[in-house]
């Protein structure tokens, strides 16, 4: 059931049964993403990170969600479903997956791949069936932080306007404060778009750019570092709410293009 899609030396694999996670990105037969249990690049659909105690609320009405990261929700529902494939080509993939229980509104979500031979752009459209809700949507990739060919580890590189100060229930507390030293597990403002470069000395530099104006960056295991654009904030369903509507949905949209070093 796996979807393989190759341009040039690149080879993406998308899993449609198991979330529509990116299992595997190999550039030159090289894997650039973390295998095992936590692997690949997987989607947070209709939130991203955490949301508080599971609890949002949408006008008058609050709403609980599963709690899967006590005491909060994490990560978006759709990483746990199976999406239908819509359209595939040799370099492009369109996957959907419906909204629904135990997210309390219906919609669609759209999902689209398009590899080439240094690149891979990364697409979403999250739609309303009937009533508007918040919603967020951005990517969760694990990166290897060693690509395993005798070389050095990867380095980081962006330039932040903030970060998110971070409460001790690892939600932000609404203050921005100076980008602090990592090792993170932080969410960082970027209001000119998200511009991260990770470089593998004399082996690959890969850079992950979005109009999205957010970016979580957890470098804190030992074998990744994860580089997660995304289109608000942990917690932004409370705190900075973007409605989906019947004529505005929500659109995101990530490129990670690469060269040999």
């Amino acid at each position: 059931m796996q979807t393989r899609l190759t341009a040039g030396d690149a080879e993406l694999t998308i899993d449609p049964e198991n979330g529509c996670r990116i299992e595997s990105l190999r550039i030159g037969g090289t894997e650039v993403l973390r295998q095992g249990e936590r692997f690949g690049s997987f989607p947070m659909v209709p939130w991203c990170g955490r949301t508080e105690n599971g609890r949002f609320r949408n006008g008058a009405t609050t709403h609980q969600l599963p709690v899967n990261a006590a005491p909060h929700a994490i990560h978006g529902t759709v990483r746990d479903r199976a999406w239908k494939p819509a359209r595939t080509s040799a370099t492009e993939a369109v996957l959907t997956c419906e909204l629904d229980d135990p997210w309390p509104y219906k919609g669609l979500v759209t999902q689209v791949f398009e590899l080439a031979e240094d690149s891979l752009t990364l697409r979403f459209g999250v739609e309303t069936s009937h009533d508007s809700f918040p919603a967020q949507a951005g990517w969760h990739p694990w990166f290897l932080r060693n690509l395993g060919q005798g070389g050095q580890d990867a380095s980081i590189a962006f330039a932040p306007a903030w970060q998110e100060e971070r409460g001790e229930n690892h939600l932000p507390t609404g203050r921005r404060i100076d980008p602090l030293p990592g090792p993170w597990d932080d969410c960082f403002g970027m209001p000119g778009g998200v511009d991260v470069t990770l470089t593998w000395p004399s082996e690959l530099e890969l850079r992950v750019a979005s109009r999205a104006e957010w970016v979580v960056v957890y470098d804190e295991p030992e074998e990744a570092i994860c580089v997660e654009p995304q289109s608000g904030p942990p917690n932004g369903l409370n705190t900075l709410p973007r409605l989906v509507t019947p004529i505005d949905p929500l659109e995101v949209e990530a490129t990670w293009s690469w060269r040999r070093l």
